[in-house]
């Protein structure tokens, strides 16, 4: 175990995280970073150049954010248009994963995440916290191999407070208004063991143990929804390897996460 902090200003529990990772992943580096492009880049960066994680690395700000489809992450920024540290928790994870079959592992993350924090806080398929119809946080998941190891990197950005919204799809809501003293360092503590304890439970045993889980937080079931492929129709749930099921004209229909993005019909967001 090896823990960094790089300029920060504020105290993380970078020792005492590592403590608790390090049964579960065996000579974990933490570090916390100022300032960086993305955390999910600056890991495929380091895996690359041929530094092997498992890795936490965190960010008090990120300039360049990237979310789903190549979609930006939205930074909370201050009056000089700068990212505002603390706005939001924003970290990455890298870790070999040697399960062959990654099918819904973004849900696998997803549903670690909500359940650590809070029983009203729902999933919006495939990679989406929301809690009242607002979009609370996003999860990106990248992989890179390295001769004959294939490496994980799992991003999350969970907001504190909301972040601009103007060029959002959907309006975003901050975790603030659930926990009003809750920091970021408070929530990275809250959130890290019980999402690798959750990735254990997936490298065994896939997605389908979770399944009816997810089930129960999933806002999209009953909703009239619209794909980016052209097809329509009303979510009924997730299969057993995290595909969404999607009741259409033609009958029940299957969509997988790298073919499209799936948003509510307008005037029917998740409650």
């Amino acid at each position: 175990m090896s823990v960094a902090l790089h300029n920060t200003a504020t105290v993380w529990p970078v020792e005492d995280l590592g403590r608790a990772l390090e049964p579960l992943l065996a000579g974990i580096t933490i570090e916390v970073m100022a300032d960086v492009d993305s955390t999910n880049s600056e890991l495929m960066r380091r895996i690359r150049q041929g530094q092997h994680p498992p890795l936490l690395l965190v960010a008090e700000r990120q300039s360049a954010g990237r979310g789903r489809q190549g979609r930006t992450w939205l930074s909370h920024t201050d009056p000089h248009g700068q990212p505002q540290a603390h706005a939001s928790l924003t970290f990455s994870l890298g870790l070999p994963l040697q399960r062959s079959d990654l099918s819904g592992l973004s849900l696998a993350v997803g549903l670690a995440l909500a359940e650590a924090l809070h029983p009203e806080i729902g999933l919006k398929w495939p990679n989406d916290l929301w809690w009242k119809g607002r979009k609370l946080g996003g999860i990106l998941i990248e992989t890179a191999n390295q001769g004959s190891n294939r490496f994980v990197v799992i991003g999350a950005g969970l907001n504190l407070i909301p972040p601009p919204g103007s060029d959002l799809r959907n309006p975003a809501v901050g975790l603030q208004q659930l926990f009003p003293d809750l920091d970021a360092p408070t929530l990275l503590t809250r959130l890290v063991l019980p999402l690798v304890q959750a990735l254990v439970h997936f490298e065994a045993g896939g997605f389908a143990p979770m399944q009816a889980a997810f089930s129960k937080r999933d806002v999209l079931v009953g909703k009239p929804l619209d794909c980016s492929d052209g097809r329509s129709g009303t979510g009924a749930g997730v299969d057993a390897r995290g595909a969404l099921l999607l009741h259409t004209a033609h009958g029940l229909e299957t969509v997988v996460s790298d073919e499209v993005s799936v948003r509510p019909v307008p005037h029917h967001a998740p409650p």
